[in-house]
């Protein structure tokens, strides 16, 4: 594992500062300069040690620091006494009889370095058994330590909170940690993953409103020339090869869309604040008998898939049909006359049902059906809504 120029400046002042606190702790160095330079400096030795390979193998760290486990019963982060004679008790007596100045969970400057490097094994193992093994050894260590100082019960009290303390508590909240990250990947993998599908639902949603529309005047236009007065029959037989063509398009379109539509989410790509007029204007330009009419205020935000719609539904099914658009702030509406040539499409399509959602999620409501001989499509917003789908 190759370092950062910033992870080798933490470890060395992580050194340093350990083996500030490993010196503090240790023999006089003017009183006792063959000592000290003994017991600190395999002290500070072991510490760079830990450090150099802790941050890549932090269970090696931990072995290493064997050494400077809590395996010292004269110091203690808590000292208690009991006694259960009545009177004064000895050090030497055993329970139940009395247990006095007993150390729990023996703290030193260096124990710091040994929690550190247990959380990180927690934190970086991926299995349990090395780590068991490892402080396993340090029990078995800390047992023969015990029996070493006369196996008496305090020891005994003392070795197993400072086992407990140094390596399996440390060792849990790292473990715990991992879990908790790699929990809080997942989910976000699983948000990122969900916000493709739908973005790939707005897109398929918005390729069947755009381009469907599309299609559907050009389907129009074909229409109008396979009609057209004085063409050649070839060219007749052309015109309506496109328009079958296009039909067949729009079809294929809606089968591919619904295969993306899984999980719907009509939230569209096309601005709400597009020009209504602009999009008669094309329709008009198709050959399509279209008016338009607009009252003053603004322009509800469901206006343009709303009419994007009822236009594109006249065109495919009724084809040569009048069509009346009104826009008002409280009301949309698209209405045709009876067709006047055959259907370019099979009803069934998907998108009334998903302009239908998409008025529901904006607060509204949408009625579409048959009206005297025509076909009629009426949007009431929510007054003063904003689309919440819309860019």
């Amino acid at each position: 594992m190759r370092r950062t120029p910033r992870q080798v400046l933490y470890d060395v002042l992580a050194w340093l500062v350990l083996s500030v606190l490993a010196a503090a702790a240790g023999p006089d160095p003017f009183a006792e300069p063959g000592v000290f330079a003994v017991v600190t400096g395999g002290r500070v030795l072991l510490l760079g040690l830990a450090v150099l390979v802790g941050r890549a193998w932090p269970l090696a760290a931990s072995v290493i620091l064997l050494p400077l486990g809590p395996w010292d019963f004269g110091e203690g982060l808590a000292t208690t006494s009991w006694d259960f004679t009545g009177g004064v008790a000895t050090t030497d007596q055993l329970w139940p009889l009395s247990l006095v100045s007993v150390k729990i969970f023996p703290l030193s400057t260096t124990t710091l370095a040994v929690l550190w490097y247990a959380y990180r094994t927690g934190r970086s193992a991926s299995r349990a058994w090395p780590a068991t093994a490892v402080f396993g050894a340090a029990a078995v260590i800390g047992a023969g330590v015990v029996l070493a100082q006369g196996g008496l019960l305090r020891y005994w009290v003392t070795m197993v909170s400072g086992l407990i303390g140094c390596y399996v508590v440390p060792y849990l909240l790292g473990t715990l940690r991992r879990l908790l990250l790699q929990q809080r990947e997942r989910t976000q993998l699983s948000v990122a993953a969900q916000a493709r599908l739908r973005e790939r639902t707005r897109i398929a949603h918005d390729m069947h409103d755009s381009l469907g529309h599309d299609l559907a005047l050009i389907a129009v236009r074909a229409a109008g020339l396979e009609i057209a007065p004085g063409l050649a029959p070839a060219q007749a037989k052309a015109a309506g090869e496109l328009r079958v063509a296009a039909s067949e398009a729009t079809e294929r379109l809606r089968e591919i869309v619904g295969l993306l539509r899984d999980d719907f989410d009509p939230a569209p790509l096309v601005p709400v604040a597009a020009d209504v007029t602009d999009l008669v204007e094309r329709s008009r330009d198709s050959g399509m008998d279209v008016s338009l009419e607009v009252a003053e205020g603004p322009v509800p935000a469901l206006a343009y898939r709303a009419v994007q719609e009822g236009l594109t539904n006249a065109a495919k099914h009724a084809p040569g049909a009048w069509v009346r658009v009104s826009v008002s702030p409280a009301r949309i509406s698209v209405r045709n006359g009876p067709a006047r040539g055959r259907p370019t499409a099979i009803p069934g399509g998907m998108g009334l049902t998903g302009l239908r959602e998409r008025v529901r999620l904006a607060g509204g409501t949408m009625t579409a059906g048959p009206v005297d001989d025509g076909f009629e499509l009426v949007v009431l917003p929510l007054q003063g809504e904003e689309d919440p789908l819309g860019a």
